[in-house]
């Protein structure tokens, strides 16, 4: 067995560490798995910090959604320290205006009293269409919001509203990158990913069949046997 990596995973907007839950095992085999917190601040440069100033010294990194823009940062601040990077169902775009707009109704749910029904506003479009009556499903995006939490979901929506355009980055990235999409994402479409991957140098990309945003959640299998052969790389 080579020398053991281990892997730093960062979560999605009002997801929790349940997000990786069938991956971690196929992970742990090449060495200790964390999921980072990302739930403490409301920019993307203080949720990096505090994930580095929690990482070890060098590890493999992958995030999905926000947990992507949280990674780009992470590679601004630290890119020595990342051996390997995952980059699941994200874009390298700033915010836009109608992003924004778009936003401030489960913002302004979750300042009112009401963030449980945000998870439900979610699910639409966190899953592929073909999911949006699976309950069990359903169930469990409404856990991970339970575990967020809205005060940290409100730190986490101002931290994405505020993020910065990654793209000039991504040229600079070295480290063996795998970029995955589920080929349903309707938040971060399939041709955001194929942005990424023109853009980094040693970058491959992974388009999951019948998959929506979640594809951690939604095709668990195929996410884990494409995480095992980016860290077997």
């Amino acid at each position: 067995m080579t020398d053991a990596l281990p892997s730093v995973l960062v979560p999605g907007l009002n997801c929790s560490a349940r997000l990786y839950a069938e991956q971690i095992p196929a992970l742990w085999q090449f060495g200790p798995v964390s999921v980072a917190d990302h739930r403490r601040d409301d920019s993307m440069a203080a949720i990096a910090r505090r994930i580095l100033a929690a990482a070890p010294p060098r590890f493999a990194l992958a995030g999905l959604s926000m947990g992507g823009y949280i990674c780009f940062e992470i590679m601004r601040q630290a890119p020595q320290r990342v051996a390997k990077l995952a980059l699941l169902d994200t874009g390298p775009h700033a915010e836009s205006p109608e992003q924004t707009q778009g936003r401030r109704r489960v913002i302004e749910l979750a300042k009112s009293g009401r963030f449980a029904e945000v998870p439900d506003f979610q699910f639409p479009l966190f899953v592929h269409r073909d999911r949006h009556g699976d309950a069990a499903l359903k169930r469990l995006v409404r856990t991970m919001a339970q575990e967020t939490g809205p005060e940290a979901f409100l730190r986490q929506e101002q931290a994405i509203i505020g993020r910065p355009d990654s793209r000039p980055g991504l040229s600079a990235i070295a480290c063996p990158t795998l970029v995955l999409v589920g080929e349903g994402d309707e938040l971060t479409p399939p041709a955001l990913s194929r942005e990424i991957t023109a853009a980094i140098p040693h970058a491959r990309l992974v388009v999951v069949p019948a998959c929506g945003h979640l594809t951690t959640l939604e095709q668990p299998q195929a996410v884990a046997g494409a995480l095992i052969e980016w860290m077997g790389s």
